[in-house]
């Protein structure tokens, strides 16, 4: 059975002077271990718990992020599947804006760095074909949607 895992690709913007969609940031964090690859926050879904209810503890556990410091994009759900580790792995993500532009990132032991970073460069230091897929996808829907 493939291991399953949520998460969320946070995104902040400016919304002053104007709406700009080339001032989305995606918040991506850095492995502490492996390849130290950047990914956004994610983890394993815990027994009784939602996918959705997994992807915000978790984000809260990497990041310091809580749900009510975040929005949830309606409409927007990817699943990947790759194999991570040599076992088959499904993990799935919901687009989140921070209410905060300036929110305070409080990392735990997981990872070692994080960055905003727009979307070409938040693509460069995704190394896998899958994530930075997921990242173009989520910002076309956000330019796609009303603010």
């Amino acid at each position: 059975m493939a291991l399953r895992a949520c998460g969320l690709i946070i995104f902040r913007r400016h919304l002053i002077p104007k709406v700009d969609n080339s001032t989305i940031e995606f918040l991506l964090l850095q492995a502490s271990n492996g390849i130290h690859h950047w990914t956004p926050p994610k983890g394993h879904v815990d027994p009784g718990e939602t996918d959705l209810e997994t992807a915000l503890r978790e984000t809260q556990e990497e990041t310091g992020i809580e749900a009510s410091q975040l929005t949830i994009i309606e409409g927007f759900r990817k699943e990947l599947n790759y194999v991570a580790w040599e076992k088959p792995k499904t993990v799935i993500y919901w687009l989140a804006e921070v209410k905060d532009y300036n929110v305070e990132i409080c990392l735990s032991q997981e990872h070692q760095a994080y960055r905003w970073l727009g979307l070409e460069d938040a693509c460069q230091l995704a190394q896998f074909n899958e994530m930075k897929a997921t990242l173009q996808e989520g910002h076309q829907f956000l330019c796609s949607t009303p603010v």
